[in-house]
């Protein structure tokens, strides 16, 4: 994944935005005023820090190498993933839509979940449907071909 792939793929979240907080050189991508992930898109190698599940960061950080705790971010909330690595891209786009889901403003409306709400899944596959539910129409041209 490239820096303007890497750019693409988080303002292509819905209602995300890139704004600059720090210095020029780091882009912060907020959705509803809140961060969801962070690069600086001009260093190597390119790294990105995302949002996650403090019960999946940890599983993730054990298996594999390229993704260490939050850079300069909260260690137990926030991961830091080098991109070329063994995390491979398929799983840094699922890791920046999950981490928006996190945060989004409007998080579990659409199917009516509520904290406290009984509904079978863990923390982290409540995340990881609304993640999904996130990007979903972006599936469904190639699926209706």
């Amino acid at each position: 994944m490239t820096a303007d792939e890497l750019r693409g793929w988080c303002l292509g979240r819905f209602g995300a935005e890139e704004t600059f907080p720090f210095n020029a050189s780091t882009s912060v991508f907020k959705v509803g005023g809140k961060m969801f992930a962070l690069s600086a898109l001009s260093e190597e190698p390119l790294q990105v820090s995302v949002k996650c599940d403090p019960d999946y960061a940890e599983e993730l950080r054990e298996s594999h190498e390229s993704i260490i705790p939050g850079y300069h971010l909260n260690k137990r909330h926030w991961i830091t993933v080098t991109l070329g690595g063994d995390a491979g891209d398929d799983l840094v786009r699922m890791l920046i839509a999950e981490s928006h889901a996190l945060v989004a403003p409007w998080r579990g409306r659409s199917r009516g979940l509520r904290p406290g709400r009984d509904d079978g899944l863990t923390p982290h596959a409540r995340v990881n449907r609304a993640a999904w539910d996130g990007i979903a129409e972006e599936f469904v041209p190639a699926a209706e071909r």
